[in-house]
């Protein structure tokens, strides 16, 4: 959450650069680099919270088994998305770290620690992707994967 502070406060500071006479190249640029590490690092966290959007059109009406075998499937594919979006983004770290890529801009800043950011959290995203994928198997068999809530299934 304090990516979005941040974010809000150099989208003030252009606001009042710009009020005074004086902009700033490298304002927009930071503000969008900013969001793209505020989403990216937030996937992660939206889907181990469960936070994540749906579709409840029919969603509802299942019954918990099914639920989770229909998640499972979703989340295979998601995982095939990410995987491929993953493979994309250590190519494209090491391209900028190898040759000190910049951006096309006036500011031309570096781009490798956004895109270090950015392979960081779909990596994230993935190992959550992973257990989410795991725990939906889990809860599709009738199997309980919540330790806390039954503390009867722990084997010594």
């Amino acid at each position: 959450m304090y990516l979005v502070l941040m974010m809000m406060g150099i989208l003030l500071f252009s606001s009042i650069s710009k009020g005074l006479g004086s902009p700033q190249y490298w304002v927009i640029e930071m503000a969008q680099f900013t969001m793209a590490a505020y989403y990216l690092l937030g996937g992660a966290y939206t889907m181990q919270m469960d936070s994540h959007v749906r579709m409840d059109v029919f969603y509802g009406t299942w019954t918990p088994k099914r639920q989770a075998t229909i998640d499972a499937i979703t989340v295979l594919c998601l995982i095939t998305y990410l995987v491929l979006l993953l493979y994309g983004g250590i190519s494209s770290t090491t391209y900028a770290l190898e040759y000190g890529q910049k951006n096309y801009s006036s500011w031309a800043p570096y781009m490798a620690p956004i895109k270090i950011i950015m392979t960081f959290g779909i990596f994230m995203m993935l190992l959550q992707v992973l257990a989410t994928f795991f725990q939906n198997v889990a809860a599709a068999k009738g199997i309980p994967f919540d330790i806390k809530q039954h503390p009867e299934d722990i084997v010594v």
